[in-house]
C-alpha cells in the first residue's frame, strides 16, 4: 500500500484542490486531517466547478471514501450548507461516502462571534494587531478542545449529557462574551438547534482509530489532504500569525486517525511565486505593479473569503524551511504560467535582517517584520506554457528557473502544474509510487 500525505508549503493558497483531485484518481480514500471551514480548495472536473471548505476532495469522485478526522473542528452548519450545495451539483453523499470522525470537536455561532469580537478590538489597537482570521470561529473551537470543553460530535447522540456540557460551554463563553459587551448566549435555542440537526449528521459519525485501521486492512490507497500551509502552523509558523492547527504533514497522524508509519510519500505543493492572505510578515511581498500583475493574472482572491491575496516572487528560504521541517520528498510547483509575461523573475535565496545575513525565518515577530529579501534574477521566457503536459513542451528558460527552485529548496520536483485543469500536469514520478 502507497499512502500520500499533501500539504501546502507556504501560506496556503498554493493550488492544492487541483493537486488533491489529480491524485484522487489514484486514491481509494481521501482522509481530511485538519482545520475547518476557513480553508478552501477549488476543483474544475469537466468543467464543473467545486467549491470544498471541510468536506474532502474526493466527495466530488464517484466509488471513492471520503473522511474528516478528529484533527478537523466542524461547524455542523456550514457542513450541511456545503453538502447541500455539492449534492445540487449532482454528487450523491452518504454514509458509506462519507465518513465523520465521532469526536471531531465542534464549531458553534458564539465561536465565531467571539473571533470576530477579538479580532474587531485589534483592529482598534486593543491588544496585539490584528491577525487577519476569517472570523470563522477556528481558533476559539480549538481552545475549547484543548481546554477540554468542546462539544463533540458523538455528544449529539446523549441529548442529556450533552445539555451538561453545553451549559458549562457557554458559562465560560459567557465570561468572555461580558468582557466584550457582547449580549451572553442563551442555552435552550442553541440546544434544540443542535438535536435538530443531529439526526444529519449522526449516521455520518465512525469511531476513527478501528474505521482508519479497517480501510488500512483493505489494502486500499490514502490520501492525507492539508488545508492552508506549512507556515501558518500553530507551532512553527510565523506566531502569531497562523491558524490554531498543526499544518505539518506529520498531524496526518493523529488527525487523521494513521500511525506515522502509515503516511507515506509527503508531497509538498508550492506556487511558482508566493502569495499570502491576512496580515503578518511577508519578506518577498511586491507592493509594485509586478505584484499587482502577478495577482491578476493569477486569480490570487480567496476561496474562502474571497479577500485579495498578498503577492511576491518566490521565497526559497521560506519553502527550503517546509522542506526540512515538513519531511517533504517531492514538490509539486504550481501555476508556472502565471509567470509567462515577466521580461524578468526573481527568487528570494535569502534575508538581511538588520544589514546581517540570515538563511531561516526567527521567530520573533518583531525581526521577522524586519527581513529585507535578497534577491537573484533570472531571465524571463516570455512565452506560454499554459497547458504543457512535458518538458519538452516547456521553454528552457523555464526549465532553468524550476531547476534553479529544485536547488535552492533541496528537493526534487515532482510535477508541474500548467493550468486549472487537472489534465495539464507534467508528471515527473508519481508520489503513489505507480
Amino acid at each position: 500500500m502507497s499512502n500520500v500525505v499533501v500539504v501546502g508549503t507556504q501560506w496556503g493558497d498554493e493550488g492544492k484542490g487541483k493537486i488533491v483531485d489529480w491524485a484522487c484518481n489514484q486514491a481509494d480514500v481521501v482522509v481530511r486531517f485538519h482545520g475547518g471551514h476557513n480553508a478552501g480548495h477549488t476543483l474544475v472536473i469537466d468543467g464543473v466547478t467545486y467549491k470544498l471548505h471541510l468536506l474532502p476532495s474526493g466527495i466530488v469522485r464517484p466509488n471513492k471514501i471520503s473522511v474528516i478526522g478528529s484533527g478537523v473542528v466542524l461547524d455542523p452548519w456550514a457542513l450541511l450548507n456545503e453538502m447541500a450545495t455539492v449534492r445540487g451539483q449532482g454528487v450523491s453523499i452518504t454514509p458509506d461516502s462519507l465518513l465523520i470522525a465521532d469526536n471531531a470537536p465542534l464549531i458553534l455561532p458564539f465561536h465565531a462571534e467571539i473571533d470576530r469580537a477579538r479580532e474587531g478590538a485589534r483592529e482598534k489597537g486593543q491588544g496585539q494587531p490584528a491577525i487577519g482570521t476569517t472570523g470563522r470561529g477556528i481558533g476559539p473551537a480549538y481552545e475549547d478542545k484543548i481546554g477540554r470543553r468542546a462539544i463533540r460530535l458523538c455528544d449529539l447522540a446523549e441529548p442529556d449529557s450533552l445539555r451538561h456540557k453545553l451549559d458549562d460551554l457557554i458559562f465560560h463563553h459567557n465570561a468572555l462574551r461580558q468582557g466584550f459587551g457582547v449580549q451572553p448566549i442563551a442555552l435552550e435555542p442553541l440546544y434544540q438547534e443542535l438535536l435538530a440537526i443531529a439526526p444529519q449528521l449522526l449516521p455520518h459519525a465512525v469511531h476513527l482509530g478501528s474505521t482508519m485501521q479497517r480501510l488500512r486492512q483493505g489494502g486500499g490507497r490514502m490520501l492525507f489532504e492539508g488545508a492552508q500551509g506549512l507556515w501558518l502552523d500553530v507551532e512553527h509558523g510565523t506566531y502569531p500569525f497562523v491558524t490554531s492547527s498543526h499544518t505539518m504533514p506529520a498531524a496526518a497522524a493523529i488527525g487523521g486517525g494513521a500511525g506515522l508509519g502509515q503516511l507515506g510519500f509527503t508531497l509538498g505543493i508550492t506556487k511558482a511565486y508566493t502569495t499570502r492572505v491576512g496580515n503578518g510578515p511577508f519578506p518577498s511581498e511586491l507592493l509594485d505593479d509586478d505584484g499587482e500583475k502577478l495577482g491578476q493574472r493569477g486569480k490570487e482572491f480567496g476561496t474562502t473569503t474571497g479577500r485579495k491575496r498578498r503577492c511576491g516572487w518566490f521565497d526559497a528560504v521560506l519553502v527550503r524551511q517546509s522542506v526540512a521541517m515538513g519531511g517533504v520528498n517531492g514538490l509539486a510547483l504550481t501555476k508556472l504560467d502565471v509567470l509567462d509575461d515577466f521580461a524578468e523573475i526573481k527568487l528570494c535565496v535569502g534575508y538581511q535582517l538588520d544589514g546581517q545575513p540570515l538563511d531561516y525565518i526567527p521567530s520573533l515577530p518583531s525581526q521577522q517584520a524586519r527581513l529585507q529579501p535578497i534577491y537573484e534574477v533570472l531571465e524571463g521566457w516570455q512565452s506560454s506554457t499554459e497547458g504543457a503536459r512535458s518538458w519538452k513542451d516547456l521553454p528552457a528558460l523555464a526549465i532553468k528557473y524550476i531547476r534553479r527552485i529544485e536547488e535552492l529548496v533541496g528537493c526534487p520536483i515532482t510535477l508541474v502544474s500548467t493550468s486549472p485543469k487537472r489534465e495539464d500536469v507534467i508528471l515527473v514520478s508519481n508520489p503513489f509510487g505507480v
